[in-house]
């Protein structure tokens, strides 16, 4: 059943429209509203509501409502409906696989056993593998692209940045913060969540060496440790050394 559920949702963005509007929610890493979702794909704000909607029902969007003028009280408007990407992970696989036991199998073995350097060894190993005979990512741009090649969705982040609305003080206070901070690469996803949330030291280690591998760990960029919840554990950023 939950298959079939899952085959039916991704095939809602078989639909160019619906595809546009997903992509671009999932973009913002923020709530979206329906003028905003509208405005950035070219469609009818009524076009827009429709496909929106048809995405909150099959699971792949969470709505809501908030007020988006950042005022309260009267004369602030009615709250407006807003958007973002739904936490439930979506997969299809004919004939049905399941990858994920295997990999909680092996993450548990290898916790159990203290393989946690040798994990990271290899997996930095592959990161070197996969970026081949292309030389260490010389900026955040590059690094960018490298990343999104590999499935996660980098963003750039600056001091001066919130994916949510804040108060006019906090806001000038992390401006301020932004001239002499420099911008950090983040990404929205993390390609091995479901088992990071069982073995986070372990898989959370394994993501970092095979970052590090991947944009090269003695160029331009360092990949560090970041919690963030709803993220990828890692970020990317200007090593010391390249910092001016």
């Amino acid at each position: 059943m939950e298959d079939t559920q899952d085959i039916d949702a991704i095939a809602m963005l078989q639909d160019p429209v619906r595809r546009r509007l997903y992509e671009y929610v999932v973009a913002q890493g923020r709530e979206v509203g329906r003028n905003e979702a509208a405005e950035a794909t070219g469609v009818a704000r009524t076009l827009a509501a429709h496909h929106l909607d048809k995405l909150a029902d099959a699971g792949l969007l969470e709505s809501g409502s908030r007020r988006l003028t950042g005022r309260s009280g009267p004369g602030a408007g009615r709250p407006a409906k807003v958007y973002t990407r739904a936490r439930a992970e979506r997969s299809v696989s004919l004939p049905a696989r399941d990858y994920r036991t295997a990999a909680e199998l092996l993450a548990e073995a290898a916790e159990q056993a203290g393989l946690d350097a040798g994990l990271f060894a290899a997996a930095r190993r592959r990161g070197e593998e996969l970026r081949g005979s292309a030389p260490p990512c010389g900026d955040l741009d590059e690094a960018m692209k490298a990343l999104a090649a590999r499935g996660y969705e980098p963003h750039l982040e600056t001091a001066g940045h919130a994916d949510h609305p804040g108060h006019d003080e906090d806001a000038a206070r992390a401006e301020d913060a932004a001239d002499a901070t420099p911008p950090t690469l983040r990404m929205r996803n993390c390609p091995f969540h479901a088992v990071a949330e069982r073995f986070p030291p372990l898989v959370c280690g394994m993501n970092l060496a095979l970052l590090e591998g991947l944009l090269g760990s003695d160029g331009a960029l360092r990949a560090r440790m970041d919690a963030r919840p709803g993220e990828c554990c890692v970020v990317v950023e200007a090593s010391k050394n390249n910092i001016h």
